[in-house]
């Protein structure tokens, strides 16, 4: 069964679906700034548009463009800003 997420008041919106491999959802961020947790490990792959990314424990923001991934790790918290219209899958662990 697909499941229809929604966060941030419509602005993140994602389908989330079961593969042989695992739970995976696959979404489009509207512009602006957001804080994620999680609550598994989490595999975010950008699909089109970009990130830009403040991973657990840094001091730095990261680029991530289409095709690139990052990950993180269970039970944390990450920063994510989107300029544009950005879809990305991720894939649970």
């Amino acid at each position: 069964m697909i499941a229809i997420n929604e966060y941030f008041d419509g602005n993140v919106k994602s389908l989330g679906y079961q593969t042989a491999i695992g739970k995976s959802t696959l979404g489009v961020m509207e512009p602006g700034a957001y804080e994620f947790g999680t609550s598994q490990h989490e595999t975010m792959i950008v699909i089109e548009g970009e990130m830009t990314v403040k991973l657990p424990g840094s001091e730095d923001w990261g680029v991530y463009k289409a095709g690139q991934s990052y990950e993180i790790d269970a039970n944390q918290k990450f920063q994510v800003k989107v300029d544009v219209q950005t879809s990305y899958l991720c894939q649970y662990k």
